[in-house]
Parts: C-alpha cells; sequence; structure tokens
C-alpha cells in the first residue's frame, strides 16, 4: 500500500505499518488468550511483569517459599492461581491483595504450617482451595469465616493434631460435608494412640472436656503473673496483721498492768491500798 505525501498522511502510514505492541509476558513463561504458564522454571518469586488481563497464572513446581507482601502485581481478572509443589512455608496476611476477583486457589504439596484470616479477606469470591499436602495441624476458626463464598475445601494428607485445637475445623466440616472432599481421608496424625483415626468419625461427646478446660493463651499467662504475686502478697498481708495483732495485744497487757490497784500490808499486817 503506497503513501499519500504529506504530514497527516505520512503519520497515518506510520501507524499502519507499526506492529502492535505485545501483551506482557515474563521471560520464563508462556502467555496465551489471559492464560500465562510459569511452571518448572525455577522460579523464587512472582514475575511482576504479569498482564491485568491476566485470568490464569500457573505457578507450579518452582521454589517460592515465601509470598511477601502484596506478591503479586494488580491482576483484578485473575481467576485461577496454581502454586503446588514450590517449598511453601509462610503466606503474608497482606500477599493476595489485588485478587478479588480470585476463584480457584491451589496451594497443595507446600510446607505451610500455619494460616491466618487475614490472608483469605481479600479473596472474597474464592470458590475452591486446595490445602492437601502441607503440614498443617489444624487451622484457625477465621480462616474459613473469610471465605464466604467457598464451595469445595480439600485438606487430605496433613499431619492433623486431634486434640482440643481441632474443635473449630470440626465443627465447620460437620455443617459443612458437602464442601469437603475426600473428607474421609483427614486423619488425626497426633497424639499416637489417635493415628489415622478419621476427624469425620469424633463425636460431640469427644470434645466435652474441651469445654471445660477451653482457656486462651493469655488466661495461662495471666494466671503466671498474678499467681505468683498473689501468693507473695498473702504472706506479706498476713505478716503484718499478725505483727499488728501482736503489738495490740501487749498494749492492752502493759495498759491493764499499770491500772491495777497495788496494795501492801503495814506493820501489824493490816492492808493499805495505794
Amino acid at each position: 500500500m503506497g503513501c499519500w505525501r504529506g504530514p497527516s498522511t505520512v503519520l497515518a502510514c506510520l501507524l499502519l505499518l507499526r506492529p502492535l505492541p505485545s501483551l506482557a509476558c515474563p521471560a520464563a513463561c508462556r502467555c496465551s488468550a489471559g492464560e500465562v504458564d510459569c511452571s518448572k522454571h525455577a522460579l523464587r518469586e512472582v514475575p511482576q511483569s504479569l498482564s491485568a488481563n491476566t485470568s490464569t497464572l500457573w505457578l507450579g513446581y518452582n521454589f517460592i517459599t515465601v509470598l511477601g507482601p502484596r506478591s503479586f502485581p494488580p491482576l483484578p481478572g485473575l481467576l485461577l492461581l496454581s502454586l503446588p509443589h514450590n517449598h511453601l512455608e509462610l503466606i503474608h496476611s497482606q500477599a493476595l491483595v489485588g485478587l478479588g476477583a480470585l476463584q480457584e486457589l491451589d496451594l497443595s504439596n507446600n510446607y505451610l504450617t500455619l494460616l491466618t484470616p487475614e490472608t483469605f479477606l481479600p479473596l472474597t469470591s474464592l470458590a475452591t482451595l486446595n490445602l492437601g499436602s502441607n503440614r498443617l495441624g489444624e487451622l484457625e476458626p477465621g480462616v474459613l469465616r473469610a471465605l464466604p463464598q467457598l464451595q469445595t475445601l480439600l485438606l487430605q494428607d496433613n499431619p492433623w493434631v486431634c486434640s482440643c485445637g481441632i474443635l473449630p475445623l470440626w465443627r465447620w466440616l460437620s455443617h459443612n460435608r458437602e464442601k469437603v472432599r475426600e473428607k474421609n481421608l483427614l486423619l488425626c496424625r497426633v497424639p499416637e494412640q489417635l493415628s489415622k483415626y478419621p476427624i469425620m468419625a469424633f463425636g460431640n461427646e469427644s470434645f466435652r472436656q474441651c469445654h471445660k478446660t477451653s482457656l486462651s493463651a493469655q488466661h495461662y499467662i495471666a494466671f503466671l503473673i498474678i499467681g505468683p504475686f498473689s501468693f507473695v502478697a498473702s504472706i506479706f498481708f498476713c505478716t503484718v496483721m499478725g505483727s499488728i495483732i501482736i503489738v495490740y495485744h501487749n498494749l492492752r497487757r502493759e495498759s491493764h498492768f499499770w491500772r491495777r490497784p497495788r496494795t501492801c500490808r503495814g506493820r501489824w499486817g493490816r492492808v493499805t491500798r495505794l
């Protein structure tokens, strides 16, 4: 196609001949139609040069051990995030900010031991969460309450500690059986006498003792601080009060002695009151 002379026509031709800019795609990834695949590239952090229209992000089989604050660039259209097999140990409470449209999150086969409710607060649309094959011993009550749209939860192959700390999870599972896949595979690891015992096999009577002794860590700390202080204070108080009582009785005895009338016998045996 030819170009006519003149400033306006030349500019129009240059715009037509200029290649369209390609969507951002990290060097270690493959991108196509909103899907970004960064799996198996030995990545140690989330790539930041991601297109804002990314809808699916695969990050499995890398070496991402920590998700710090705002680990992801703004991805308002991200629907699926996959992070399995990453040796992931820690997720900061602000790590998933900006992923409000996310519907499916795969964190399976990692080293997670603790999850806080604040981590999942931005994920108001999350429907599927995979936490299988981690190192979770219990799950804080607020974690699941922070996910109002959750429909599918995977928790198998975690070393569940079947003590009073498992009670919040057991309650949630009891009321949401239809949301938990393979719920019969949720087995106790600790204590040893309950090893491989299904969590769903517990009943209300199993946690009867927990209601009687369910004290928070703050209560125990208060007891440790106030208890010895109260003991020492009581000893001091008793010592002071005892001393006061003894002094009081001694003073009364001396006062009584000096108030008693004194007598003496005269020369002829007659008693004379002094």
